[in-house]
């Protein structure tokens, strides 16, 4: 079960993230039906910590055995998704993870990849410099 809940007022998610960076580039992704790009990663599952999910969700989305290297940062944030217009209130881990051998040449250009759930999500490195002229989420 997702950590992750709606009322009236709004949704609650707990999310994780990597941020996985190779030769001056971040891994980032894009669903299909968002405008905005966010890094890979998704929702913690009740009973599994944020480093569990994390690579949990890295196997799913990307089919890679990661390695995290260490915890950066915890984010709060509030927002009003795009698409749907839904207010989030948003805790997210961030975590620095390793780009596994191969991965940064394999994901060197814009890749599509299919969750299990059938979304589809586009990978693309972008290079640091590049980043705020982005349409990111979380800003």
């Amino acid at each position: 079960m997702d950590l992750s809940f709606s009322s009236t007022d709004g949704r609650f998610n707990l999310r994780t993230c990597a941020v996985i960076l190779s030769h001056e580039h971040l891994l980032t992704v894009r669903d299909a039906r968002s405008p905005y790009r966010y890094l890979p990663g998704g929702r913690v599952q009740l009973h599994e910590t944020a480093e569990q999910a994390l690579l949990r969700e890295l196997r799913e989305e990307l089919g890679v055995q990661a390695k995290i290297s260490r915890a950066l940062w915890l984010n709060q944030s509030f927002f009003t998704e795009d698409v749907s217009s839904e207010r989030f209130h948003e805790l997210c881990f961030y975590f620095l993870v390793e780009a596994p051998d191969g991965m940064d040449a394999a994901f060197r250009h814009s890749t599509e990849r299919q969750e299990p759930n059938g979304q589809k999500l586009t990978f693309e490195w972008i290079h640091i410099d590049h980043l705020e002229d982005l349409y990111f989420y979380p800003t």
